[in-house]
């Protein structure tokens, strides 16, 4: 598929991804997936973006995705992961609930599996995560109490962040140790994947 070239990825998997990418359009139209003007770009901007964090991602047994929202990344990780034949569970968290539909919607209608609960991810017990991942959600510090909460300590979250990215690191170091490998984005060189292990208190 010519809108995504660079990624080895079978035609059946390539077919899922741009039936997901017209899902997410016709449902943008009635609720505030993606923005409108973002529509247009939605291989580079949204579906490239995510394939990069399952690049960069240990093998895991249960995947849990914050503030999942319109399913970036983590319906295009699990589109990914079911090529590879991988059995990771896949676990989405999303407060609202009509976006919860969406991603339930969504699951059905590619055939994947996944759970989608419809909580504040303050609310609920630990996930205990092998890999934790947020797109857009929030600043790193609060990213960090998340992943005090939901990731196992041996685990590894990977967390897409923008130009400013050291701003937020050296602000969160104030409240936490972790290691840290910031990884160039591949859509935005200035942008990185901050890999992060180790997280403790300070």
């Amino acid at each position: 598929m010519s809108a995504f070239e660079g990624a080895d990825v079978s035609r059946e998997t390539s077919d899922r991804l741009a039936q997901f990418a017209q899902l997410v359009e016709k449902w943008t139209a009635k609720i505030n997936l993606i923005s409108k003007p973002s529509i247009p770009h939605i291989w580079e901007r949204h579906i490239i973006d995510s394939v990069q964090l399952y690049q960069h991602a240990p093998v895991a047994n249960h995947w849990v995705d914050l503030g999942s929202g319109g399913g970036f990344p983590a319906i295009v990780l699990a589109i990914l992961s079911a090529e590879d034949g991988r059995e990771t569970k896949f676990t989405m968290v999303e407060s609202d609930q009509r976006k919860c539909v969406f991603l339930r919607t969504a699951l059905r209608e590619l055939g994947l599996e996944g759970q989608v609960l419809n909580k504040r991810i303050e609310e609920l017990p630990s996930l205990e995560a092998d890999v934790l991942s947020a797109r857009a959600l929030a600043d790193l510090t609060t990213l960090l109490q998340f992943t005090d909460l939901h990731l196992r300590n041996d685990g590894t979250a990977l967390f897409p962040k923008g130009e400013n990215w050291q701003v937020e690191d050296a602000a969160a170091r104030a409240a936490w140790r972790y290691t840290c490998e910031p990884i160039p984005s591949v859509t935005n060189p200035a942008a990185a994947i901050l890999r992060i292990k180790e997280l403790t208190h300070v």
